[in-house]
């Protein structure tokens, strides 16, 4: 009888745990979001959450308005549509709001990293000593010698100004990404090569070749990232994230001649703080990702604005030929190559409000933090809600502030212009006559804004400087609608399309 009752006891215990842990007891407290958590238990939302996350996160805006907490594979996410909340979430302490938690498992589960505490530090530091500054004067320059080697290389012996057909988005993705890691992970010593152009060649073909693997974890990316890998596809990614530990190695990094002080710092650092080698090779594998992931999309989805908008791209274009005449350097032929600095990207508002437009369209993160303890929100209305400990808090940008057309007037348009006052100046925007200070964030924002991003944004607007200053473009199908998006990628930074664009260019002199 003893044993029964035991028996009994344990079988309902271990019912009431499931039940607790499939989220049946979870009520809404006072003070707290609405609360939805669908009709799958500890699945939730999952499933529509990943078909559609933008349009899923809509329709829950219009059903519990700013702010709500849902359930998701049995975790629960507040989301805060409401932008003037944004500054308090990302301004507080990390012992009650804390970004590490959800990004050591990211990293963990896509680069095989595991962050040390040393780790956001040693980032910190390096980031702001090369990647800002004198330090991305220097790093600009590099990526500028870079983009000469690749983009401006041609080989042909045939006519010099003949038109070239490609694919936009391969185009745009193979030479910002090939020019990123050569500017950052060094390239081939001449002596090793046998001599210079050997050398430059051995450059061109081995970013190339790293570039396709690339890709190919690229297009695995969102799928690893929450798990959803078939077996076949998850074999396929353990290939390749050891591949790139060895390609990326510290040993043949520091083989390479120019390397960057971003990534030599780095390194240093980790091992003076006991990071083992083999992690360091980890780690140089998320680095090529975090740096060179979204800057190539970002590029194509810019041309192609500019394309499908003339009367854009004649404006940034005049602005890019006036920056070039007031250096004293043009673009013709038998003259010497052009060198773009950062002092000349700096004095182009109009590629640099294309640039922020083309962000604002299609940059899409999700900005998480892990609740540490209860922690208290007041709303624009001037409503106090409560996070609990426990859950997580989301901030989706794309809906709540780039596209919301309260702040941004036809926000699915282009406006090339968007950004930038009549002076040049960077315009302000207001909602419900307040001046709001996020209106765009691809970087993210708070301790979690992209140490990087400078150097992006640089990376970028060189690459559209230059192929603006030297080709003729052209869309092979002018009347061609602008892609959809690749709604798998939502949350992972810039959105990919769905199918490429053909395009032609020629030198333009």
């Amino acid at each position: 009888m003893v044993l029964w009752v035991i028996l009994l006891c344990t079988l309902v215990s271990s019912l009431l745990g499931g039940l607790y842990v499939l989220g049946a007891f979870r009520r809404q407290r006072p003070n707290e979001p609405p609360l939805d958590k669908g009709t799958i238990p500890w699945l939730g939302y999952l499933l529509e959450f990943r078909k559609n996350s933008s349009e899923f996160l809509k329709r829950m805006q219009r059903k519990h308005g700013d702010i709500f907490t849902v359930l998701i594979g049995g975790y629960y996410f507040t989301f805060v549509m409401d932008v003037f909340c944004f500054g308090t979430i990302v301004k507080e302490s990390r012992s009650k709001l804390d970004f590490t938690t959800n990004a050591t498992q990211l990293v963990l589960q896509v680069f095989g990293y595991k962050p040390t505490k040393a780790t956001h530090n040693v980032v910190h530091t390096s980031s702001t000593k090369h990647l800002m500054g004198d330090g991305l004067t220097v790093l600009t320059q590099a990526t500028m010698e870079s983009f000469r080697k690749l983009l401006l290389f041609n080989p042909s012996s045939g006519e010099k100004r003949a038109w070239q057909e490609e694919n936009l988005f391969h185009y745009c993705y193979n030479i910002v990404f090939r020019a990123g890691y050569l500017a950052l992970y060094g390239t081939e010593p001449p002596q090793g090569a046998g001599n210079k152009e050997k050398a430059e060649e051995q450059d061109r073909l081995h970013s190339d070749q790293l570039f396709q693997e690339f890709r190919k974890y690229d297009r695995l990316f969102p799928h690893l990232a929450f798990s959803l890998l078939p077996p076949k596809d998850k074999r396929e990614a353990e290939r390749l994230k050891r591949h790139f530990w060895n390609m990326l190695s510290v040993k043949k990094v520091w083989q390479k001649e120019n390397i960057s002080g971003w990534i030599s710092d780095q390194d240093q650092l980790l091992a003076e703080n006991g990071v083992p080698e083999y992690m360091r090779d980890r780690f140089m594998f998320m680095l090529l990702w975090a740096s060179q992931g979204n800057t190539g999309p970002t590029a194509f989805w810019l041309l192609l604005y500019l394309l499908k908008h003339p009367e854009a791209l004649k404006a940034v274009r005049d602005e890019v030929d006036k920056v070039l005449r007031e250096s004293g350097q043009e673009v013709k032929a038998g003259s010497p190559p052009v060198t773009i600095t950062r002092d000349m990207l700096n004095q182009a508002p109009l590629l640099d409000s294309a640039l922020e437009e083309t962000l604002r369209l299609v940059a899409a993160p999700m900005l998480v933090r892990a609740v540490l303890e209860d922690t208290h929100l007041r709303t624009s209305s001037g409503t106090e809600l409560t996070l609990r400990r426990g859950d997580k808090v989301a901030l989706f940008p794309h809906i709540s502030v780039q596209m919301n057309p309260e702040i941004h007037e036809e926000p699915h348009k282009f406006k090339y212009d968007r950004f930038v006052n009549a002076d040049g100046t960077r315009k302000d925007f207001y909602r419900n006559g307040k001046k709001l200070k996020f209106v765009n964030m691809p970087w993210g924002a708070g301790v979690s804004t992209c140490p990087g991003r400078f150097f992006a944004s640089a990376e970028m607007k060189l690459f559209v400087f230059l192929m603006l200053s030297h080709f003729d473009l052209e869309l092979i199908n002018e009347e061609e609608e602008i892609p959809a998006v690749d709604i798998s990628r939502w949350g992972f930074g810039t959105m990919q399309p769905v199918h490429d664009v053909r395009f032609r260019y020629r030198p333009r002199f």
